[in-house]
């Protein structure tokens, strides 16, 4: 149940990221209150997940998550660089959220 939490938690932090993109500095009513909103959901849900799972791994993943979730994004919607030294840094991300679950025991 931790995982799926800390997973939740990681998918709403990429909303959060997102919306800052859209909320132009807290200028704009709706994008500004799904980023406070999404980033309290976020960090609620990790919160909930660290009480079973190790801290460092735990923020390690959330961060990961929403860092390459939005990487995606950037390329997706705001047509950011897509060059295979960046695709293959996303790669890595994922390796490495892959090996920190693999080595977690909860």
């Amino acid at each position: 149940m931790a995982w799926l939490l800390l997973f939740l938690a990681g998918g709403v932090e990429i909303v959060f990221a997102i919306s800052l993109k859209y909320n132009e500095g807290f200028t704009r009513l709706w994008p500004s209150l799904l980023t406070a909103a999404s980033g309290a959901v976020s960090f609620y849900l990790l919160t909930l997940a660290i009480k079973t799972l190790p801290i460092g791994t735990a923020y390690a993943v959330w961060t990961g998550i929403g860092a390459v979730g939005v990487a995606i994004l950037g390329i997706v919607l705001f047509k950011e660089s897509a060059d295979w030294l960046r695709l293959v840094s996303i790669l890595l991300v994922i390796v490495g959220i892959i090996g920190l679950k693999l080595t977690d025991t909860v």
